[in-house]
Formats: structure tokens, sequence, C-alpha cells
């Protein structure tokens, strides 16, 4: 398919859209759909669901898994290459003895709302760790969550927190912000990056399509969760999701390469998180996994704190009237900084999405 034609097709408007256009190209490629309902409605009413579709032989000891909207709004990127694979004939290319599992809208209620959270206000990728430990501290968040999520966001408000915020910065530097901001935090519910107190309803979903197609007894699984906002506007960065040193990177690494992003040393945009995918695929599946997440540029980091500051404002302070100005105007800020939905920019997710998809194949194909 030309890539252009696919920049047109691939992506949707809404969650619905994308859910849609997903089924159908399941359904033109002929293969089977398994769905996991959430018990809650989107903003038109519409059934949210997590849609899962397996391309290859049930009894693939090598599978690839394709992972969207683990942070709701982001799923438009993630779909959209997901569907992308399908009508490029990914199912009819697969060499042997490798199946692919398409995981479409692992968050569909934050993908529906247009959150960066799930419904019980949780990050999914801040979720996965065992809550029966202690739980992670993060005192620069507590000194800060009134910044990050204010009572209200008038402008001298908006200027206080602000104000302190650089402040932080001046004493502790900017690594140490970005850890106060984003590596996950465990007290505040109402705030970004939370973890939560108990899995999500997508972690438990998640697991739960682990298990139905039995990946804890494959010789090897390679998961890419599609992910946006962080990095070079359109720049498609693989974050490893495994330590260094460890065996799960050593296969990331010679899968792709040195573009391999690397939290823990530094050499990535990200900075280390708590609570990520890595806990729940170890648990599941030991060290036979390779985990990336693909992570593609939109716009600043101060533009994204401006934009999650307005949504969770808007839900633990505001009034959530879905047809109402003011939350229209800070859904589509939000929606557009996840999803720039520029030509430009899904041009370049697509290339890069491609070759990762490939990568991984070939990777699985070698069984390094």
């Amino acid at each position: 398919m030309n890539i252009l034609w696919a920049v047109d097709s691939c992506f949707a408007p809404t969650y619905a859209a994308a859910r849609e256009r997903f089924l159908d190209a399941a359904n033109v490629a002929k293969l089977s759909v398994e769905t996991w309902t959430n018990p809650l409605k989107g903003p038109d009413g519409e059934v949210l669901a997590t849609d899962a579709v397996w391309a290859g032989p049930s009894t693939a000891r090598r599978v690839f898994v394709m992972i969207s909207a683990t942070h709701g709004v982001e799923g438009f990127c993630g779909s959209g290459c997901q569907i992308d694979w399908l009508r490029e004939d990914g199912p009819e290319t697969l060499p042997d003895g490798v199946a692919v599992l398409l995981i479409h809208a692992v968050n569909p209620h934050g993908f529906a709302w247009l959150r960066r959270v799930t419904e019980e206000g949780c990050d999914l990728n801040r979720n996965c760790l065992d809550f029966d430990k202690p739980l992670p501290e993060n005192p620069g968040h507590d000194a800060l969550v009134d910044c990050f999520v204010p009572n209200a966001i008038d402008e001298n408000t908006i200027k206080a927190a602000d104000a302190r915020i650089i402040a932080y910065k001046a004493e502790h530097g900017e690594r140490a912000f970005q850890t106060a901001r984003k590596a996950g935090q465990y007290k505040h519910p109402h705030s970004v990056f939370y973890g939560g107190d108990k899995p999500s309803w997508a972690r438990r979903t998640l697991e739960t399509i682990v298990a139905h197609y039995d990946l804890a007894n494959r010789d090897m699984v390679a998961v890419v969760d599609y992910h946006t906002g962080l990095g070079p506007f359109g720049y498609g960065e693989p974050i490893c999701g495994h330590k260094p040193g460890t065996e799960g990177f050593r296969r990331v690494t010679t899968a792709y390469g040195q573009s391999v992003g690397v939290p823990e040393t530094g050499a990535s945009f990200s900075i280390p998180l708590t609570g990520t995918q890595r806990d729940l695929w170890t648990r599941c599946l030991g060290d036979r996994y390779m985990y990336i997440a693909l992570e593609y540029g939109t716009y600043s980091t101060t533009r994204g704190l401006e934009v999650l500051r307005a949504d969770h404002w808007l839900h633990a302070h505001g009034t959530l009237d879905w047809s109402s100005e003011e939350t229209q105007t800070i859904k589509q800020a939000l929606r557009t900084h996840y999803h720039p939905d520029t030509s430009d920019w899904k041009e370049m997710v697509l290339t890069r999405s491609r070759m990762i998809q490939r990568q991984t194949l070939e990777a699985l194909e070698r069984e390094i």
C-alpha cells in the first residue's frame, strides 16, 4: 500500500472510528477477533472494548505482540499502525513458526474520553507493580502536586504554579524535576502519572489476554507498545524495557541497533519509571521476552505539562460536560499534543512503524 494512502486511511478521528477500522481490517484479512468489554461507556454512549487479533499458527513458538492505547489518547497512533500492518498484508508474510498478536485499545476508556489515564485515573504504565509490596515514594511529586494539578487554572494560579516549578528546577535540576513529575507516584489519585493502589481494569485485561493466548508457554515473545508525546516531532524511539546487562537488553539492542533508548543510562528521551509493563511481562513470561515502548515525539514537554494539567484539573475540580466549550477545548488540546494529526507526522510514524515491525519479525525469525 502506498504510504500516503495509508496516512489518509489508517488513522481515525475517534476511538469508535478506530475500533471500526481495526475490526474491518481484521475481517478483510479473515482473522477472528476476541473482545473484552469495559463495563463503562464512551462519551457518546459507545461500547468500550479491548479487541485482540491473532495472525499465524496457533502453535507458533515465537509471537510478536503489538499494543495500542496503553495511554488512552495515545491510541490514535498505535491503532493506525496496527491497521496499517493488517492492510499491508502482514498476516500473509509471516516467517515460519511466528505469529502476531494485535491488542487494540488496551485502555479503551482513556482512548474514547481523550485521557492518558484509565477510568480509575491510573497511568497504566505505572500500574503494573506488585501492590502487595511497599509502594515507591516520590517526594518531589508530593512537593509539587498542587503545581501539577492546581485547584484552579486561572492565569494567576498558573503563574504561581509555574514559578514554584522554576524554583524547584533551579534547586534540584531538570532531571530531578522530570522524576518528580512523571517517574510514577502512588499517593495522589487526582494527579498526573498516578500508578493506583490496585490493578486497573486495563492491567487485568492485559494479563487475561496473556493467559488466553498462552504466551507464557511460548519460546519467545517480542512486545512493541506504541506511545506518543516524548522526543522530537515525528521521531520514533525504541525505548528498551529491560535493564542493562539482562538477556532482554541484549535481545532488544541486537534487534533494533543503536537507535535503542536506555533510560537507566540517560541515553533516552525517557527517564527510569516505576510500575511499567516490564513488571507485568516479567511476572508472566520470566526472561522469555523482549519489550520496547516505541515512543513518537510530538511537541515540547512544557506543552505536555500544560495539557495534562488542564485535563486532570477538569476531572478533579471542573465540570465534565462533554459538549461544553471548556471541556472540548481541553480535550482537543490534549488530543493534538499526543496525536498531531498532520500528514508529515503520520507519514513519519508509519515509516518508523514498518521498520520496527520488520526488525521485530526478523529477530524472531533469527531466534535471537
